[in-house]
């Protein structure tokens, strides 16, 4: 069985596989993450500062605040993350990474950066830089419904889960 012509030319076809592919990938790659890939993200966003607290990170990843409280608990208890109280109001919880968990960030980065070579693997190293050059142009031009990429990568993953459930299952003769 051969790919049909249109398929080739198809560019939703290409991002779609191409986006397949990192997800599987990157998704094995922060598996062992209490969360996974929210767990990820909420290590990423600690590392950066961004948001501080409890309330604004859920808010800043899209995610309800009990689902976040849960979360924490388990990134905690493996000794990724603290809760500080905030300087500026005492009610609030400052993320902040420990010396482990900024350890694990990193290997997970590295991890990550192996995802994309492989995914790119195709390509020469000045194409993958242009590649990445192009989709942010396009991501990012004007008229472009601005979104964080954690909620972009949320969402087409919400949107795969969906298709896979939709799916029926083959029966096994």
């Amino acid at each position: 069985m051969s790919t049909p012509p249109t398929v080739d030319s198809d560019l939703g076809w290409a991002l779609g596989a191409v986006m397949r592919s990192y997800l599987k990938a990157a998704h094995e790659a922060v598996d062992d993450v209490p969360g996974g890939p929210r767990g990820y993200q909420v290590l990423s966003a600690a590392g950066r500062g961004e948001p501080g607290s409890q309330l604004a990170l859920a808010q800043h990843l899209g995610l309800d605040r009990t689902v976040m409280t849960y979360l924490l608990d388990d990134l905690e208890s493996a000794g990724l993350v603290e809760r500080k109280p905030d300087p500026a109001d005492r009610r609030a919880r400052r993320i902040v990474l420990t010396e482990t968990g900024t350890e694990r960030l990193c290997e997970l980065e590295r991890r990550l950066a192996a995802v994309e070579e492989e995914v790119l693997e195709p390509l020469d190293p000045a194409e993958r830089g242009v590649l990445r050059h192009l989709l942010e142009r396009v991501a990012t031009r004007t008229g472009v419904e601005a979104a964080d990429a954690c909620s972009v990568a949320q969402e087409v993953q919400d949107k795969l889960e969906d298709g896979a459930a939709a799916r029926p299952r083959r029966r096994r003769s």
